[in-house]
C-alpha cells in the first residue's frame, strides 16, 4: 500500500496521510447479488454518496461481500441494497458504507479511516441518513416513540460529526421513505442537538465555535466502545491521533485534549474534564 498526499485534511500543522479509500459499487454485478468494493488513491476518488446509520445485528462486512449467496440472509442486507439503489438511481456509481468499506482486521487501515472519517462525509456529494427506528408517516416535528426527533441516531457519538460534516443530507425512515433534508428539518435538528443553525447548515465554520460549545454538543451522546467518546470528536476539532483501543475513555479523552491544545489556546477546553466521558 503506497501513501499519497492528503487532500484537504490539513489541521493546523498536522496532516493525516490518506492511503486509500474503498467505495462500494452501487449496482450488483451478478445474481445472486454480488457487490464489488473498489479502492482508490486520494487523487482518483470519484464522486460518491455516503451512508450514515446506527449499527444493528447482521450488518454486512467487507468479508461478507466475498460470499454473495449468504448476503440476503443477513438482516443488514436490505440496508445495503436500499442505499445502493437510491444512490444508483441518483446517478452515483459509488457509495461509502462504513460496515463494508473498511477492513477492520487491519489496525493500520482502521486508524487511517477513523482519522479520515470527517473528511469522508465532508467530501461526499450527498449523505443518506437511515433511521431504522423512525416509523413511516409521522410528522418529523412531532414528539413520541418512532418520531424523527426521538431517533437513536441523535444519541450516538459518531453520528454527530456525520451530521456536521455532510454538506447535503437526506433523511429516510425505516421503510426508506424520505423524511426531509438537513435544511428542511433544520429547526427540529437544532432543537434536538443544540447545534446553532449557522453551524449546522455550514454558514459558519465549525472551528469558530468555542471548544466548550463543541464539547457540549457531544456531552450526552454515547458510543459502544469507551474510547470512541474521544475518537469520534477528532474531526469536529480538526485533530488527528492514533486510536488505541484498550486505553479507556479517560485516557483517550486526555489525549484528545492534548492534541487540541497543541493547535488551539481556547481556555474553554478546561470546562470539560476527562471524567465527563463516563456519563
Amino acid at each position: 500500500m503506497t501513501s499519497v498526499p492528503s487532500q484537504s485534511l490539513q489541521s493546523c500543522n498536522t496532516y493525516w496521510i490518506l492511503l486509500l479509500m474503498r467505495l462500494l459499487r452501487t449496482t450488483p454485478t451478478s445474481t445472486p447479488s454480488t457487490y464489488i468494493v473498489d479502492s482508490f488513491s486520494n487523487k482518483d476518488i470519484p464522486p460518491y454518496a455516503i451512508l450514515s446509520h446506527t449499527w444493528g445485528d447482521g450488518e454486512i462486512t467487507l468479508a461478507d461481500l466475498d460470499s454473495p449467496p449468504d448476503l440476503v440472509n443477513k438482516s443488514g442486507y436490505r440496508k445495503l441494497e436500499s442505499s445502493c439503489k437510491i444512490a444508483h438511481d441518483s446517478g452515483f456509481t459509488y457509495i461509502w458504507i462504513d460496515t463494508c468499506c473498511i477492513d477492520k482486521s487491519s489496525s493500520a487501515e482502521l486508524s487511517e479511516v477513523l482519522n479520515s472519517m470527517y473528511a469522508y462525509y465532508r467530501d461526499s456529494v450527498v449523505c443518506y441518513v437511515y433511521l431504522s427506528d423512525v416509523s413511516p408517516g409521522l410528522d418529523p416535528r412531532a414528539s413520541g416513540k418512532g418520531t424523527f426527533r426521538e431517533s437513536r441516531w441523535f444519541t450516538r457519538g459518531w453520528t454527530l460529526q456525520e451530521l456536521l460534516a455532510s454538506p447535503r443530507i437526506l433523511f429516510y425512515d425505516r421503510e426508506w421513505n424520505r423524511i426531509g433534508t438537513k435544511s428542511s428539518l433544520s429547526d427540529v435538528i437544532v432543537e434536538v442537538t443544540n447545534v446553532p443553525a449557522a453551524v449546522l447548515l455550514g454558514h459558519t465554520d465549525i472551528q469558530s465555535a468555542t471548544i466548550a460549545l463543541r464539547m457540549s454538543w457531544a456531552a450526552t451522546r454515547v458510543t459502544t466502545r469507551p474510547e470512541d467518546v474521544a475518537y469520534c470528536l477528532m474531526g469536529i476539532f480538526g485533530v488527528h491521533m492514533p486510536p488505541l483501543y484498550g486505553e479507556g475513555a479517560r485516557r483517550a479523552f486526555i489525549r484528545l485534549q492534548e492534541e487540541i491544545l497543541k493547535h488551539n489556546d481556547d481556555p474553554t477546553i478546561f470546562v470539560w474534564k476527562a471524567a465527563d466521558t463516563t456519563r
